[in-house]
Formats: C-alpha cells, sequence, structure tokens
C-alpha cells in the first residue's frame, strides 16, 4: 500500500515512511491511495472471525509489503491483549458503550499507540527515531505505556499545565527512562502547533530522527477501525455509531470503516463546548474560536487536526454530510446530567462517554464509544455523586512524584530540549 499527502498528492510513500514521518511536506497528513472494499458476504466472514483474527485481516492490505502477514500476526496478538466489553446501557431502544478502556493507560488510544509502538519497532530495524506528541489527556498515557522500554524510539510528550485531571498526569509523566513529559504554559492547541512546527523545520529534521504518535499518524487510525468492526460482531443489530469527538481522529477510523463496507448507516461526532465542527457543518465556514476549558478535557480541541482526512473520505466515499455523517454539541450541564442518569441507573460513564451518551438519544440501534475509565477522572465523578473504585493502574501511581519539565508555549523551548537529546 502506498500512502500520499493530502497536501500534495504527488508525494506519495509506504507505510513504513508514512509511520516514521508521521507528516508530510506542508505539514500534509498521509492517507492510504485506496482503502479496501469488501463485498457483504466478505464482511459476514471477517465478523465470525475473533477480534485479534479479524484485525489481522483487515490491516494486512495496509502494511503490506513494509510488513508480513507473520509479523503482523505477533504485531497486532501483542498489540490487541486486552478485552473489549460492551454492556447495554438501554435495552428497550438498543443502545450500547463500547468500553475501549481496558489497556493499560485505560484509553481507548491504547488500541491506536500500541500497534503503532509495534510496527515502528519492526520497520525502524537499528535507526533510532524520537516519538514527539502532544496530548489533552489521554493520548500521553497511551503513547508512554506504548513505547516505554523501547530504547530506539525515545518519547517528549506535551500536554497543557494544569489543563488535565492529576490521575491523568501521573499516568504517564511518572514513567521516566525514555519518557520525557513536558508541561506547556497553553492549551492544547498550542502543544500540537509546537508538534507540527519541529516537523517543518528541515534544520532540526537533519539533525534529530522525529516521528508522531499522534493520531495526525496515519498508523493509529488503521488500527481504530478493528474496534469498529467488532461493534457488529459482538451487537448486530446496532446500525449507528456516537464517537465523543476531539481531534476527530476516531471519527475518521469509524468512517474508513464504513468505506471498506461494514454497515454503520450513521456516524455521528459530539464535541463539546469546542465545537467548530458542529458549527462548520451547519454554516459551511470554518470559524475555529479559542478553546475551552471542560470537564470532557480530552476533547478540548479547538483545531482538530484529523478533519482534512474526515473531508477526504467525505468527498470520496460517498459519506454525506447530515446523511451518513452528522456533528452535534453537548453542554457541560447535559453532560453532567447524563452521567448521574446512567449512574442511577447502575452503569458508571466518564464525562466524555457520558456526553456521547447524551447525544445517542437521538438514534435507537446505537452504540457508543467509551473512551476513557471514569476513575481517570475522579474529581469530576465525586463532584458530581458518583464514587468510583481506583483500578490498579491508578492506584499505583496516585502518589508518585510527577517527572515533568515546565516550559512555556514557545516552539524554541521544544527545540532546545530535542536538539539537547
Amino acid at each position: 500500500m502506498r500512502y500520499y499527502n493530502l497536501k500534495d498528492k504527488s508525494e506519495t510513500v509506504s507505510f513504513g515512511e508514512a509511520i516514521q514521518r508521521g507528516l508530510g511536506s506542508r505539514q500534509g497528513l498521509f492517507m492510504p491511495e485506496k482503502i479496501p472494499e469488501y463485498l457483504d458476504r466478505q464482511i459476514e466472514r471477517l465478523l465470525e472471525m475473533n477480534f485479534v483474527e479479524r484485525s489481522i485481516e483487515i490491516l494486512a492490505p495496509f502494511v503490506e509489503p513494509d510488513i508480513d502477514k507473520d509479523s503482523l500476526t505477533g504485531i497486532v496478538t501483542e498489540a490487541f491483549n486486552f478485552p473489549i466489553e460492551i454492556p447495554c446501557v438501554n435495552e428497550k431502544r438498543d443502545r450500547y458503550v463500547m468500553e475501549l478502556f481496558h489497556g493499560p493507560s485505560l484509553a481507548f488510544k491504547d488500541f491506536g499507540a500500541r500497534f503503532l509502538a509495534r510496527c515502528l519497532d519492526h520497520v525502524l530495524g537499528e535507526q533510532e527515531t524520537t516519538i514527539l506528541t502532544a496530548t489533552s489527556g489521554d493520548t500521553g498515557a497511551a503513547v508512554a505505556h506504548a513505547f516505554f522500554g523501547q530504547e530506539k524510539t525515545p518519547v517528549v510528550v506535551l500536554y497543557p499545565k494544569g489543563k488535565i485531571s492529576i490521575l491523568q498526569e501521573k499516568l504517564f509523566c511518572t514513567l521516566g527512562y525514555n519518557i520525557q513529559t513536558l508541561a506547556v504554559d497553553g492549551d492544547f492547541d498550542a502543544c500540537q502547533a509546537m508538534v507540527k512546527q519541529a516537523f517543518s523545520d528541515d534544520d532540526l529534521r537533519d539533525k534529530v530522527s522525529i516521528s508522531t504518535a499522534n493520531s495526525i499518524n496515519v498508523a493509529r487510525l488503521l488500527a481504530q477501525i478493528c474496534y469498529y468492526f467488532e461493534i457488529l460482531a459482538q451487537r448486530p443489530t446496532v446500525r449507528n455509531v456516537c464517537v465523543p469527538s476531539g481531534n476527530f481522529g476516531n471519527v475518521t477510523a469509524g468512517l474508513m470503516a464504513k468505506a471498506m463496507g461494514l454497515p454503520i448507516e450513521r456516524f455521528l461526532a459530539a464535541t463539546n463546548a469546542n465545537d467548530t465542527v458542529p458549527r462548520f457543518f451547519e454554516t459551511k465556514k470554518w470559524d475555529p474560536r479559542p478553546t475551552v476549558e471542560t470537564i470532557s478535557n480530552a476533547m478540548d480541541v479547538a483545531r482538530p487536526n484529523n478533519f482534512p482526512r474526515v473531508s477526504h473520505l467525505a468527498a470520496n466515499y460517498n459519506i454525506k454530510v447530515n446523511e451518513s455523517l452528522f456533528s452535534v454539541s453537548v453542554t457541560e450541564q447535559q453532560t453532567r446530567e447524563m452521567m448521574q442518569h446512567v449512574a442511577k441507573n447502575g452503569y458508571i460513564a466518564d464525562p466524555h462517554t457520558s456526553l456521547a451518551l447524551f447525544a445517542a438519544q437521538l438514534w435507537d440501534h446505537t452504540a457508543v464509544l467509551g473512551t476513557a475509565h471514569p476513575a481517570k477522572f475522579l474529581d469530576v465523578m465525586s463532584v458530581n455523586g458518583i464514587a468510583v473504585d481506583l483500578p490498579d493502574a491508578l492506584a499505583k501511581v496516585q502518589d508518585s512524584e510527577l517527572l515533568s519539565i515546565d516550559v512555556p508555549a514557545e516552539y524554541a523551548a521544544l527545540r532546545e530540549i530535542l536538539l539537547e537529546d
């Protein structure tokens, strides 16, 4: 499979090159030249497989010839070695939560980060590459845990200081070794801008090999395609999916699954007050506003970097806005009300999943992506009168010392750190 730069379609690279570079020239995102399409009977055959077997089949066309089938089998088996659970939260309306937070960092991003880490380890050989990543909360932990201990892939994670929960912070800012964390005096968009500037700095890239593990890295998206198939494998009556959305990588993966032939009829991208995309769908004007802090902090993204991929898929794979792709904004009050409502009915949902559950009331036969463990947001849950048991992964780090370095929201500070390494 070849991948091309959405900003310069003449620039094409292999899968290995795409994941090593992260971004193309002019900060362009890589996309596969074609998305494999399956007939109904082929989809049915895929849905009969177990998750790992099916994922190998789905991913093979995207990674060949850089990664052969035997190597891919080992990568996927190791990367996806934790469960997916899909409890029903409303039997009368056939509504489910697909719990994607049972991995080591307690968030859905474990799928993409672990797959990327093992793919990079395979294609790099003896080469060393620094993984540069911005996080609004969950990506940092997933990437840090996925790459922890891999000596040839040191990691630098930027996150907005004081704007993620303390347990989110403890989960990835206490590891040390090959994981360096930078607490940036700014919001997530400032962190992301610093990362993207590094990829446009030709002088830096002549001196330091860098890649990214954000969802702008196409390997992250490919891994996430796989669990959309799992929804229908476990719950065949589902026809719609509601996705809590910040940087729009998860929505992109779902749309790729639809383009492959998965019979999901509609996608609903639910945002918080950072409502750039819902407003764009309504007005056709791209008008990002300053980032707003919310209790669903991992979605506090005013300039979703994956949206060019969404636009590309909509234009090329018959995915029509307000027919098969919708987006709505959910308020803080609505999120809190849903969090309390489902808790009273016996289900504990974190703020991001609660936000999506509120939006999902629009439709029956719907699965909501449960993107993070509620214990990562202990303060928010307790303020809303909801008790959450602390899982082992958080209990182990809650008293650990933070190892982060404070930096200004200036690219020069990041550049200096990268050159020191």
